[in-house]
């Protein structure tokens, strides 16, 4: 080891090794295997015509949803948009907000990432 290349730091996760929770219309599942401070980054796939209400976060959060497969609505706020696959949206995480699949056929796949605002002390 002392004379050796340094090995390399990595670290394979394989996909039964990365949990995944089922919830109202929904399965998420972590992007990413290791948790980074202040950032969450989820998978959600949505059944046909399956929904999921979105929990407000902290104040100042915002948060971004990008559709891969399908067709994704997304109500926060009164308004309403749908994407489609390849689209991405911007919108404040700190309000009541609700992730729709209106395909009655298909599952829809999306990722999301929450920016947590810093919490003043």
């Amino acid at each position: 080891e002392l004379v050796g290349s340094p090995r390399t730091a990595a670290r394979l996760f394989k996909a039964g090794e990365i949990p995944e929770k089922k919830r109202q219309g929904a399965r998420l599942r972590p992007f990413l295997p290791e948790s980074i401070p202040g950032l969450d980054i989820s998978r959600m796939e949505l059944r046909p015509g399956g929904q999921l209400g979105g929990i407000p976060h902290t104040p100042g959060t915002r948060e971004y949803l990008t559709c891969e497969r399908g067709k994704i609505e997304l109500v926060a706020s009164g308004e309403r948009w749908t994407l489609a696959a390849g689209d991405s949206l911007v919108f404040r995480g700190d309000q009541r907000h609700t992730y729709r699949n209106p395909d009655s056929r298909r599952s829809a796949v999306a990722v999301t990432v929450v920016c947590f605002a810093p919490v003043s002390a």
